[in-house]
């Protein structure tokens, strides 16, 4: 691989792993298996070590996976909170690190090596326990009381979650027994057992509710619930494995967790010390099988020095202790029959094949079905009905068939034919060149397109209504919603000759409706469907152009104009508003008082970051976020790392010290928040015309 090659493809990778983590720590809506990211981490660390000047400080290879939120949880799952709640930011006393993690045993050999040579004749033990599939948690206690519990967060910050972890069942208030310091840390997992997981999803499918992936996502998101009670009555448990300290109260960290249990804190007792790796690999073999039979979720072996003069000597990485590693247990596999295949359509019109399988226990839950992708997918498969196929759900996420048992084909089985038609409303499908999937081209005339549209337009991340898919079922054969202008001229009358609705759920419904008309413009136009526009391109789009009239008017030309935006999606947008449909429904959307304009002048507005590429660190007179805003709005682009093509570095108070080493090797200037300012017209702080005085840290 040449320079280029492998500067394109570490950018590839992360974005990727970026985008991958605040799926999995933030939304808690995993879209890879934890072997997938972990592999692709491997593979980035690879190449920063083939070509060390493209490493970078906020590589994810140096980071924590973050769970913190610039904007405050969303609500999960209770319809009668219309709003989230923003959790206090604490810094960590001690840095909450991540461990390096391996598929291979021989890499825990290679572990143990490094050890036993870094301590040169020191002797230790190991101590091996459980890695629990859950959400990090830290707990405070002060004079044997629960004083503060934080979450993960980055690593150096967390969220304080204090209240609601007072209300999980199993973590103390109170310490019992004797000789537990007067204030200190420990710190574990919360979980989800499998139990209250399946109760959870079927509570929220009878609510029209999206049900959780797994256990560890349910977790994470009860977690960080506005109301304390419903955290209570989530059924989490909370397992501690670890006190950090720099004190030598303790010698061992098995005697540390022995003296936890003894103050009646949550101790897992299935940890094991071993002297060497032989004992290491027959503790990882016997869980590998008796994982299957726990109540809840566990996904490794977590293998750590005992002794802690020992873990001080090997120290820390930037992102992990030299001390431990994790052990992952390998996705678990079922091989089952395929009974027939199915065709769904999804809003964008997406035809996507899902086989119905004979139901098979994986990873603590039964899997009836699971996805073939597409037609390219099932040809390379060769799939057929009635063959026996294997099924993995590697990090408990959507169930995927990875292989074919062809010894156990029927006699006379035949490759499973795609539809040539829509399997909804019978449009002839079509394939986009480059696309690898077949599409219904009826988008406003196919059914399932139709109320698919209307189920996305209500979502959280969009105009955040409270309703789902069954609402929406009933709204459209009734022939009361077919857009999503319509939903905004339903009565409560009209509600309440829907099954099994009253006069509760109906004002419920219609509240959330007025509530959504203050929803900002950028999630307005997310909520619209327009294919390939998602959320942050929705948001680049509206801060562009300011209002929809300004959008809808707009050239293809004007459209690639617009940060992120390539030809592809500039034509998707400029296609939508050229169908009079789309115009009359946002015409109608309009007079029902959505908002259609941003709260602000629009990037348009001036030029004076134009062709300056900007990076900001550090806190300022204004949120990040809006600090942003304002460098989209005045033409400059936002980049999240210092490189050759940084124009300045713009620090607020406690800038990032490694950004800012970044900027004095390359030469790049660094200005504070009013020197930038001076570069802005008046009206955005500073003097027309007048050029600024650099500010060097």
């Amino acid at each position: 691989m040449d320079r280029n090659e492998a500067r394109k493809r570490i950018d590839e990778l992360k974005a990727v792993l970026n985008e991958s983590s605040r799926r999995y720590y933030v939304d808690n809506n995993p879209v890879i298996s934890d072997f997938e990211y972990d592999h692709l981490m491997y593979e980035l660390e690879d190449l920063e070590r083939q070509f060390p000047d493209f490493a970078t400080p906020d590589s994810p290879t140096r980071r924590v996976g973050s769970d913190l939120e610039s904007a405050g949880m969303r609500v999960e799952d209770n319809a009668e909170k219309a709003v989230g709640r923003d959790f206090a930011k604490v810094a960590h006393r001690y840095p909450m690190l991540s461990l390096a993690n391996t598929y291979s045993i021989a890499e825990i050999e290679a572990f143990a090596t490094r050890a036993d040579k870094a301590l040169d004749g020191i002797p230790f033990s190991y101590c091996c326990e459980l890695k629990f599939d859950g959400t990090a948690i830290c707990l405070t206690y002060r004079h044997g009381r629960l004083y503060r519990a934080l979450t993960r967060g980055d690593g150096a910050v967390g969220d304080d979650v204090t209240e609601n972890v007072r209300h999980i069942a199993n973590i103390p208030q109170r310490l019992i027994g004797s000789g537990w310091p007067e204030d200190f840390e420990i710190r574990g997992e919360i979980v989800m057992p499998y139990a209250a997981f399946d109760a959870l999803n079927r509570q929220r499918e009878l609510d029209e509710e999206s049900p959780f992936a797994n256990p560890r996502n349910a977790a994470s998101g009860s977690l960080k619930l506005i109301d304390p009670e419903e955290v209570g009555r989530r059924g989490l448990y909370g397992t501690l494995y670890h006190i950090p300290s720099d004190n030598a109260a303790f010698k061992t960290h098995d005697e540390a967790l022995s003296a936890a249990a003894s103050w009646g804190l949550p101790v897992s007792d299935d940890r094991r010390i071993c002297r060497d790796i032989t004992e290491i690999e027959a503790y990882i073999a016997h869980w590998d099988e008796g994982r299957r039979s726990l109540p809840y979720a566990t996904d490794g072996i977590v293998i750590k020095i005992n002794e802690f003069d020992a873990q001080r000597t090997l120290g820390y990485t930037a992102k992990s202790p030299r001390w431990a590693v994790a052990f992952k247990f390998q996705a678990e596999k079922a091989l089952t029959p395929v009974l027939s295949i199915d065709y769904q359509v999804g809003r964008t019109g997406a035809v996507t094949p899902v086989a119905n399988l004979e139901p098979v226990l994986l990873s603590g839950t039964v899997v009836k079905r699971a996805t073939l992708n597409n037609e390219d997918w099932m040809r390379q498969l060769d799939i057929r009905i009635g063959d026996w196929v294997y099924v993995e759900k590697g990090g408990e996420i959507i169930p995927k068939i990875t292989g074919v048992e062809t010894l156990k084909r029927p006699q006379g089985a035949v490759p499973a034919p795609f539809p040539a038609v829509c399997p909804d409303c019978g449009a002839p499908l079509y394939r986009p060149e480059g696309e690898a999937r077949w599409f219904c081209p009826n988008a406003d005339g196919c059914q399932t397109q139709i109320q698919g549209k209307l189920v996305h337009f209500l979502g959280r991340r969009a105009m955040n209504v409270i309703a789902g898919d069954a609402t929406v079922a009933q709204l459209y054969e009734l022939g009361l919603a077919r857009t999503p202008a319509d939903l905004y001229d339903l009565k409560e009358s009209q509600l309440l000759v829907l099954e099994g609705w009253k006069e509760k759920a109906a004002r419920r419904f219609l509240d959330s409706l007025a509530a959504s008309r203050s929803v900002p413009f950028e999630k307005v136009l997310f909520a619209l469907g327009i294919r390939y526009v998602g959320e942050t391109t929705a948001r680049e789009i509206a801060l562009h152009f300011g209002d929809v009239d300004t959008l809808s008017a707009a050239t293809k030309e004007q459209l690639l104009a617009v940060p992120d935006v390539g030809e592809v999606i500039a034509q998707s947008v400029y296609d939508w508003f050229r169908d009079p449909r789309h115009r009359d429904q946002v015409e109608r959307l309009k007079a029902a008082g959505l908002q259609f304009s941003t709260q602000g002048p629009s990037v348009q507005a001036g030029d004076a970051l134009a062709g300056k590429t900007i990076v900001i660190s550090g806190n300022f007179s204004i949120s990040r976020d809006a600090m942003k805003e304002l460098i989209s709005r005045h033409g400059g682009k936002n980049s999240g790392s210092v490189s050759g093509k940084t124009s300045f570095l713009l620090a607020g108070s406690k800038p990032g010290p490694e950004k800012l080493k970044k900027c004095q090797e390359l030469g790049i200037p660094v200005l504070d928040e009013a020197a930038f300012r001076l570069m802005l017209p008046s009206r955005d702080g500073g003097p027309d015309g007048e050029e600024p005085e650099l500010t060097l840290f």
